[in-house]
């Protein structure tokens, strides 16, 4: 039984498919990504997956469960859990305290969120930056407070919303090396990505999307020779650098 399936998911804004009828399944431990031109209907589908937005018609199934209708925080509480585009901590806060408000999501006790807030601290290389405030992070820091916060909630699946934009290469660099980590450690990945070599060096399966509508689906070889993807968001360019 897949972690996530998603059948026939339908979701129109007036007269806009924003997605239109897409399926595909992902099997525990997996890394799938998905790419696609802006406007394809990626993060629509992300919100569709975690409540965010209630679907038109379709099913999605998560650990056995058809999750339609669920709020964010009852998809969170199941083990589902993800990322946003434009990365929105408490800034006010030190980075303890934003991982730990995460962490309060399962633990039961303010001693236990702390233990596990600075395991994930650890994990993510911020234990020097513990206390201090988000507001005084960088973009590159602010990312990976962010995935702390996600991964203290203990999910099943996490669902990376274009997590490597606006970091440099030696960034994008780590963070393939630490989402490695993380799959190794037992969490399932849903990864919405520009930068093209996170998303070679990451997935074992690609999914394509265009105007709403899955064009095609494969392992990232196989996608980048795809003409129809080529055409639709690749380019040329990328294509021929491909060998």
């Amino acid at each position: 039984m897949p972690l996530l399936e998603l059948k026939e998911i339908h979701k129109s804004f007036g007269g806009l498919k924003a997605v239109s009828r897409v399926s595909f399944a992902l099997n525990e431990g997996e890394i799938l990504g998905i790419i696609g031109p802006n406007g394809a209907g990626k993060t629509t589908l992300f919100n569709s997956i975690t409540g965010f937005l209630r679907v038109d018609s379709g099913e999605i199934w998560f650990n056995g469960e058809n999750i339609v209708g669920l709020k964010p925080h009852r998809v969170c509480q199941k083990g589902m859990v993800r990322t946003f585009q434009l990365v929105k901590p408490f800034l006010e806060l030190t980075v303890m305290e934003n991982v730990v408000v995460a962490a309060l999501n399962r633990a039961k006790t303010i001693k236990e969120a702390r233990e596990k807030a600075m395991r994930m601290i650890e994990l993510v290389g911020l234990e020097e930056k513990r206390a201090t405030p988000a507001t005084g992070l960088t973009l590159g820091h602010r990312k990976r407070l962010e995935l702390a916060r996600t991964l203290a909630t203990e999910p099943k699946l996490l669902l990376l919303d274009e997590v490597m934009a606006g970091l440099t290469p030696t960034e994008v660099d780590e963070l393939i090396g630490l989402l490695k980590e993380v799959n190794h450690r037992g969490v399932t990945i849903l990864l919405i990505e520009h930068v093209m070599r996170g998303m070679m060096a990451l997935s074992k399966r690609v999914v394509v999307l265009n105007y709403g509508q899955k064009i095609a689906e494969g392992v990232p070889e196989e996608i980048v020779k795809n003409r129809q993807v080529i055409e639709a968001y690749l380019g040329e360019e990328f294509a021929s650098a491909q060998g």
